[in-house]
C-alpha cells in the first residue's frame, strides 16, 4: 500500500445559485472532506490508498463510504455509528467566486475514535501517512488519534506529511498552533500556505523557516505554498522554486491545497526531485481549479497529460 490518511468526511451543499445562502432555493450534493480528497487524488494518479474513518448510519453516511469504495480507496477501517449524524457543510459563492463555508459538525462521527481503534498492522502496510489538521479540529479527541497514528509511524519508520489546513472556523489559531506543532517531532514534511506558516512559527520568510523547522524539529524538508506565486521546497540545504500555471479560469478554488498535497506525495512515492515534485504538484493543483466540486476535479493521469499538452486529446 502506498498512502493512508485519516479524517472526517461530510456532505458538501453546492449551492445551484450565487449569492447569499438565504436567498438559495437548491442545492446539489456532493462529497467532501480535507483527509479524503487526498486520498481519491493518489487513488486517481494509480497510488493505492487507504482511508481511516467514522461516518454516520444514515443515508449520508452510506453515501460517502460507498463513493471512497468507488474511488478504489481501501474502507476496511471506515465504520459506520449509530447515533452521531454524518457531517454536512453548505457552500456559499459570491461575487468573483468568493466562497464562504457553513460547517455542520458537532456530534461528529469521530467523536467515537478510540486510539485502540489504530491497528499497527494495517498501518505498517503503508509507505506514507499524510494527516491534516481539519481532524483535529473537529474534536479534542481526535488529537490523542493522531498522535497514535503518528507513534506507530515513527516506531515503524514510515514517511508522515502534514497540511495544516488550518480552518479558523473550527478553532483558534493559538489552538491550532499547539496542536499542529506537537505532532512535528514525528513529521518528516509539512506543506503549508503563508498564512498557515504565519500562524503556526509567527512567520512566512524562506530563511527563518528553514533555520526554526531545523533547529526546533528538525524537519529538513518543507514546502511554502503561494498561490499564484507557485511555490517553494526547500529539502537537503537547496531552495527550490515552482511557479503556478499561469492564464487559468478559476472556477472553484476549494480542493486545490489537497490536489498539491496529492500531487506532492506522488512525487515522493515515485522518488522525484524536489522540482519535479512541486511542478507535478502545482499542475495537479491548477487541474483543480478549473473544475467545480471539492474532488470532482481530481485528476487521473491521463487528464492532467492532456491538460499539460503532453497527451493529445482526441475529441471525436
Amino acid at each position: 500500500m502506498d498512502v493512508l490518511t485519516i479524517g472526517d468526511a461530510l456532505i458538501t451543499m453546492n449551492p445551484m445559485s450565487n449569492g447569499p445562502l438565504r436567498f438559495v432555493n437548491s442545492f446539489e450534493r456532493k462529497v467532501g472532506g480535507a483527509e479524503l480528497n487526498v486520498a481519491i487524488g493518489c487513488s486517481r494518479l494509480g497510488l493505492k490508498t487507504g482511508w481511516i474513518s467514522r461516518l454516520g448510519q444514515d443515508e449520508f453516511g452510506r453515501h460517502i463510504y460507498s463513493f471512497a469504495r468507488g474511488e478504489g480507496i481501501d474502507v476496511e477501517h471506515v465504520k459506520l455509528v449509530e447515533g452521531y449524524p454524518t457531517s454536512v457543510y453548505f457552500k456559499e459563492i459570491l461575487n468573483g467566486n468568493r466562497i464562504n463555508s457553513y460547517y455542520y459538525r458537532g456530534n461528529s462521527p469521530t467523536e467515537t475514535f478510540e486510539t485502540t481503534d489504530i491497528d499497527e498492522e494495517y498501518v505498517k502496510q503503508f509507505k506514507v501517512i499524510h494527516i491534516s489538521g481539519v481532524f483535529s479540529a473537529i474534536h479534542k479527541n481526535n488529537r490523542e488519534i493522531i498522535l497514535a497514528l503518528l507513534k506507530i509511524a515513527k516506531k515503524n519508520n514510515i514517511y508522515v506529511t502534514l497540511d495544516p489546513n488550518i480552518r479558523l472556523k473550527l478553532w483558534s489559531a493559538e489552538e491550532a498552533r499547539n496542536t499542529l506543532c506537537s505532532y512535528l517531532p514525528y513529521v518528516d514534511m509539512i506543506m503549508m500556505g503563508e498564512e498557515e506558516a504565519e500562524i503556526l512559527f509567527l512567520t512566512s520568510k524562506m530563511d527563518e523557516l528553514t533555520q526554526l523547522l531545523e533547529e526546533t524539529y528538525s524537519i529538513k524538508n518543507f514546502v511554502l505554498k503561494r498561490g499564484s506565486k507557485g511555490a517553494v521546497g526547500y529539502e537537503d540545504d537547496q531552495i527550490t522554486s515552482s511557479p503556478a500555471l499561469e492564464n487559468l479560469e478559476i472556477v472553484d478554488e476549494i480542493g486545490a491545497g489537497d490536489a498539491f498535497a496529492s500531487g506532492y506525495i506522488y512525487g515522493i512515492i515515485n522518488g522525484w526531485t524536489m522540482e519535479k515534485r512541486l511542478s507535478f504538484a502545482n499542475s495537479v493543483a491548477a487541474f483543480v481549479l478549473t473544475v467545480p466540486g471539492d474532488n470532482e476535479g481530481l485528476p487521473y493521469m491521463e487528464d492532467l497529460e492532456k491538460f499539460l499538452g503532453l497527451k493529445k486529446d482526441i475529441q471525436r
